[in-house]
C-alpha cells in the first residue's frame, strides 16, 4: 500500500484551513460535516466563507499564514494557490508532526483527502494516493449509483440492535445469514421506503424466531424502464436490476436497457404480441410474479416507459395484493414526455399549451373513450399511446368530432432510442405522410401547437419536417409537378 487508509474522528478536534478560495471552502465543508472545530487562515475569503465566519460555524483569522497557527491543530489542509506557501506549511507540519493535506500536491501531503460516497454511519473512502485521482472520482461515481441511500438507515438500525442480533444470532454463519436477510428483506424494503417503524417491527419480529422458521417469501419491484434510452433509467430502477433473481420484462424494453441488469437473472419474456389473447398474457404475468416470490426471490418486473401510465401496474400490484406479496414501485419516464422531449417538444407551453393529456385507446372491451370534448381543446396537448394504425384511426376520429385538420402534429417513431425519427406534419396529412416514410410501431402522437417548436428545437434523431414554410412549399411544387 501507497497509503495506509485512516478514518478519522474529528468530532470537537481542531483542523486548520489556509487559504480563502472556492477549493478551501469545499474543504471546510467537509471537516465540518465531520464535526470538527475549523479555523481558517487567509487574508481574503469568499463571500461563502465569510458567511460562514458570521454565523459562527468557523474561526477566521484575516492574516497570512505564520508558523504559529499550527499551534493545537490536529489536521492541516492547504488550499492555497502559490506553491512555495505551501510548501512552508508542510514543513511546518512535518516539523511538528501533524497530517498535513496540500490540496492537488501529494508530493507535500502526509495525508490525502479520498473521493466519498457517504451514507453515514457508512462510509466508503476511495484513493489512488494520487497517481490518478480522475479514476478515484469515477470509482465513486459508479458506487453512488450502485448503493442505496437507505443504508445508512440500516446502517444505523444495526448498529442500534447489535447486542441483540448477537444474542439471537450467536452462531457466525448464522449471523452473517442475518445481516444479509437485513439489507434484502422486509427491512431494507422497509427503509428503502421511508417506513422506519415497519422496519424495526419486522426486525424485532424476526429476532424473535428460531433461523430455521425464517419465512422465505420474496418481493416483486414494479420498474418503469423508460422508453429505450439506458441513460434515462433512475438509480433506484439500476440498483433493482441488480439485486433481481428474476426479472419479467415487455416488448417495449429495451436491449441497452436489459444489458444493465444482473448477469445472473433469470430472464423471462412477456411481452404481448399482436394477435395474443392479452387476458391470458397477463394472467401468465400474474402466477410468474406470484411463483417466484413465494420462492423467496426478488422478482423485478420490468416496463417500458412508466408502470402506471398505461401499463397495468396498478392491476398486477392489486393481485399482488390479494395474494400477501410484499412490493415496490420504481417510477420510470413515460414515453410521451421521454419521446417529445428527445425531438425538443415540450408538452406544455405559456403561448401555445396550459396542459396535457395522454390518452389511449388499449382500454377494457367496451370502454372506449367517452368524453371527447378535452380532446378538441387547441389550448391543451394530447399525447396518444396507441399502436400505429389505432394512432392514424385516432387522428380521423378527432377530425370527424370537430378538430382542425391543419392542427400540428408529431408522430415519433422509437422514441429516445438511436433509431428515432421525429415526423411533423398536421392532422389532417399525418396519416399520409406516416406510410409515405414508411412509419412503424413503437411510435407517440403529439397533437397541438406545441408541435411546431420540433422544426426549430429539434436535437436528437432524423427529423422530418412538413410543417415548416419551406417543407409546405416543397410539398406544394411536388403537387404540381405530379398534376403537370
Amino acid at each position: 500500500m501507497n497509503l495506509f487508509p485512516l478514518f478519522a474522528n474529528l468530532k470537537q478536534r481542531a483542523v486548520l484551513v489556509i487559504g480563502g478560495g472556492e477549493i478551501a471552502e469545499r474543504k471546510v465543508r467537509l471537516v465540518l460535516a465531520a464535526g470538527a472545530q475549523v479555523t481558517l487562515v487567509a487574508p481574503y475569503v469568499v463571500d461563502s466563507l465569510e458567511e460562514l465566519a458570521r454565523q459562527g460555524r468557523i474561526t477566521l483569522i484575516r492574516e497570512r499564514y505564520q508558523t504559529q497557527h499550527l499551534q493545537g491543530a490536529w489536521l492541516i489542509i492547504a488550499a492555497t494557490d502559490k506553491r512555495d506557501v505551501n510548501q512552508v506549511i508542510a514543513q511546518d507540519a512535518q516539523e511538528a508532526r501533524i497530517l498535513v493535506n496540500v490540496v492537488d500536491d501529494p508530493e507535500l501531503s502526509s495525508f490525502q483527502v479520498p473521493a466519498i460516497v457517504d451514507r453515514s454511519p457508512l462510509i466508503i473512502a476511495i484513493s489512488s494516493a494520487g497517481s490518478a485521482p480522475m479514476l478515484a472520482r469515477r470509482v465513486r461515481e459508479q458506487l453512488e449509483t450502485m448503493l442505496d441511500h437507505s443504508l445508512g438507515a440500516i446502517s444505523r438500525l444495526a448498529q442500534e440492535y447489535r447486542s441483540a442480533i448477537r444474542r439471537a444470532r450467536p452462531e457466525l454463519g448464522a449471523r452473517r445469514r442475518f445481516y444479509d436477510w437485513l439489507l434484502d428483506g422486509p427491512v431494507g424494503a422497509a427503509l428503502r421506503s421511508h417506513q422506519t417503524e415497519q422496519a424495526r417491527l419486522s426486525l424485532e419480529n424476526e429476532l424473535q424466531q428460531p433461523e430455521s422458521s425464517k419465512a422465505t417469501q420474496g418481493r416483486v419491484i414494479l420498474v418503469g424502464a423508460g422508453p429505450g434510452d439506458p441513460g434515462l433509467l433512475t438509480l433506484h430502477a439500476l440498483r433493482a436490476l441488480n439485486r433481481a433473481d428474476v426479472i419479467l420484462y415487455d416488448r417495449l424494453v429495451s436491449d441497452q436497457v436489459m444489458e444493465l441488469a444482473r448477469r445472473d437473472a433469470h430472464r423471462i419474456f412477456v411481452g404481448k404480441q399482436l394477435g395474443e389473447d392479452h387476458h391470458q398474457t397477463q394472467n401468465r404475468i400474474h402466477q410468474l410474479m406470484i411463483e417466484h416470490a413465494r420462492a423467496g426471490q426478488t422478482v423485478v418486473r420490468l416496463k417500458g416507459g412508466d408502470g402506471f401510465i398505461f401499463g397495468r401496474g396498478g392491476e398486477e400490484l392489486e393481485y399482488l395484493a390479494e395474494h400477501g406479496i410484499a412490493f415496490e414501485v420504481v417510477p420510470g419516464i413515460t414515453a410521451a414526455i421521454a419521446c417529445a422531449a428527445y425531438s425538443g417538444i415540450p408538452l406544455t407551453h405559456r403561448d401555445h399549451a396550459q396542459s396535457v393529456q395522454f390518452v389511449t385507446a388499449h382500454r377494457k372491451s367496451g370502454h372506449g373513450i367517452e368524453d371527447w370534448n378535452p380532446l378538441l381543446d387547441t389550448s391543451q396537448t394530447v399525447a396518444v399511446y396507441m399502436g400505429l394504425q389505432q394512432i392514424l384511426g385516432f387522428s380521423h376520429e378527432l377530425m370527424q368530432r370537430g378538430r382542425s385538420a391543419s392542427t400540428p402534429c408529431a408522430l415519433i417513431e422509437n422514441g429516445s432510442r438511436p433509431e428515432q425519427r421525429t415526423l411533423l406534419s398536421t392532422l389532417e396529412n399525418i396519416a399520409q405522410d406516416a406510410q409515405q416514410h414508411q412509419f412503424a410501431s413503437p411510435c407517440i402522437l403529439v397533437i397541438g401547437q406545441v408541435a411546431t417548436l420540433g422544426s426549430t428545437l429539434s436535437w436528437y434523431g432524423e427529423l422530418i419536417d412538413q410543417l415548416s414554410p419551406r417543407a409546405a412549399l416543397e410539398q406544394e411544387v411536388d403537387s404540381t409537378l405530379v398534376a403537370a
